[in-house]
C-alpha cells in the first residue's frame, strides 16, 4: 500500500519501521529539526533520521502550505498513518488519502484524548487501558474507532514499562487497521462512553502534595516517571531549600492517619526512609538532589543529609 506517513518521536520511528519492514511505499511527514536543550546543535526527529538512512521519502513542513499539500496529494497515497506526529493535521490533508488517515492513540478512547494519555492513565489508577485506531477528523482525538485493543495495566507499571507493553500493540493495531483496508472495509464506530483529557505536561506536575495519600502519590510517581519525575522541596532540615526528585519509590502503608504530612517519619535499614502522607507513608528508595547524581536513599541517610523529623513543603 501506498501510506502517508505522520510521525516525530522514537514511539513514531518504530511503526514507520515496521511499515517499511512490510515493504509499503512510504512518504513520511514529520516535525523540522529542533535545537538541543543548551541550544548549541538542532536535533533531528528519530522519523527524519530513520527515513533518511532507509531512502523514505520525507518533508518537515514548518506549515501546510499550497504547495506542501500538492507534494502530498501527487503522492497519491491509499491511506494516512499517525502516530505521536505532534502538530494538528489540516482537514484539506487528513483527508487527501483514498483511505483518508487514522491515528494510532495509546488510550481507549474516549478515555484520555491528548497528548500524555499513557501518563495521565498511572496518575489516576487506571488498572486498565490500550490502543485505539480512528479516524483523524477535527476535534480532539474525537474520530469514529476502527479498532480497540485492551492492555492490564500493572500496579508495578511506570510510564516506561507500559509504553514498552503499548508499542507493540500499537503495532498490532496498525496492522490489524490497514489489513481492513486493504480489503476494502472502512467502517468504523463512534466513541462512546464520558471523555477525559490527557494536556501535556509540565514540570509543575511533578511536585507532590502531601496532603494526598500514598497510593496517590505513587502513582504520580509512576505516571511522570519519563518526565518530569517528582519532586519536594525540604522545608527543615540540614538541605532546607533543596528540592529533591524521589527516583524510586513505594508505598510502605497505606492505612495510618498522620497528624503531620510531609515529615520523613522513620528509616528502613539498607532500604531508605519514609515519609508521612495524609493518609499512609511512602518509602523513599533512590533519591536526587538538584545538579547531583541520583543515589540509593539508604545511603542518602548515611551520609546524614537528611534525619527522621525533616519535613518537605
Amino acid at each position: 500500500m501506498k501510506i502517508l506517513f505522520f510521525g516525530t518521536a522514537f514511539i513514531s520511528k518504530t511503526y514507520l519501521e515496521e511499515l517499511h519492514k512490510n515493504r509499503h511505499e512510504i512518504f513520511a511527514v514529520t516535525m523540522s529539526d529542533k535545537p538541543a536543550l543548551r541550544g548549541q546543535k538542532l536535533i533531528c526527529p528519530a522519523v527524519k533520521v530513520y527515513a533518511a538512512k532507509n531512502n523514505i521519502s520525507f518533508i518537515q513542513p514548518e506549515k501546510f502550505t499550497p504547495a506542501v499539500i500538492e507534494t502530498i496529494t501527487d503522492f497519491a497515497a491509499d491511506v494516512g498513518v499517525a502516530v505521536a506526529y505532534g502538530k494538528l493535521i489540516p482537514k484539506s490533508v487528513f483527508n487527501n488519502p483514498k483511505y483518508k488517515t487514522f491515528n494510532i492513540h495509546f488510550s481507549l478512547l474516549p478515555k484520555y484524548r491528548g497528548a500524555a494519555p499513557v501518563q495521565h492513565a498511572l496518575c489516576r489508577g487506571e488498572t486498565e487501558t490500550g490502543i485505539s485506531s480512528f479516524y483523524i477528523e477535527e476535534g480532539l482525538d474525537t474520530g469514529n474507532i476502527i479498532v480497540h485493543e485492551k492492555l492490564n495495566i500493572s500496579i508495578k507499571d511506570n510510564a516506561e514499562t507500559l509504553l514498552n507493553k503499548l508499542i507493540p500493540l500499537g503495532i498490532g493495531v496498525m496492522n490489524k487497521t490497514l489489513n481492513l483496508f486493504r480489503y476494502g472495509k472502512c467502517d468504523a464506530m463512534s466513541q462512546t462512553g464520558d471523555p477525559s483529557f490527557a494536556p501535556p505536561l509540565k514540570k509543575v506536575d511533578g511536585l507532590v502534595d502531601w496532603n494526598k495519600n500514598a497510593y496517590e502519590i505513587y502513582n504520580q510517581f509512576r505516571g511522570l516517571y519519563l518526565w518530569p519525575g517528582i519532586c519536594s522541596t525540604v522545608s527543615q532540615g540540614k538541605l532546607a531549600g533543596k528540592r529533591i526528585k524521589f527516583r524510586e519509590i513505594e508505598v510502605f502503608d497505606s492505612d495510618s492517619v498522620n497528624k503531620d504530612s510531609g515529615i520523613v517519619y522513620s528509616t528502613e535499614k539498607n532500604k531508605g526512609f519514609t515519609v508521612s502522607c495524609a493518609c499512609g507513608r511512602i518509602l523513599v528508595v533512590k533519591v536526587q538532589v538538584e545538579n547531583k547524581p541520583a543515589v540509593s536513599a539508604w545511603d542518602f541517610i548515611q551520609g546524614r543529609q537528611i534525619s527522621v523529623g525533616d519535613h518537605f513543603c
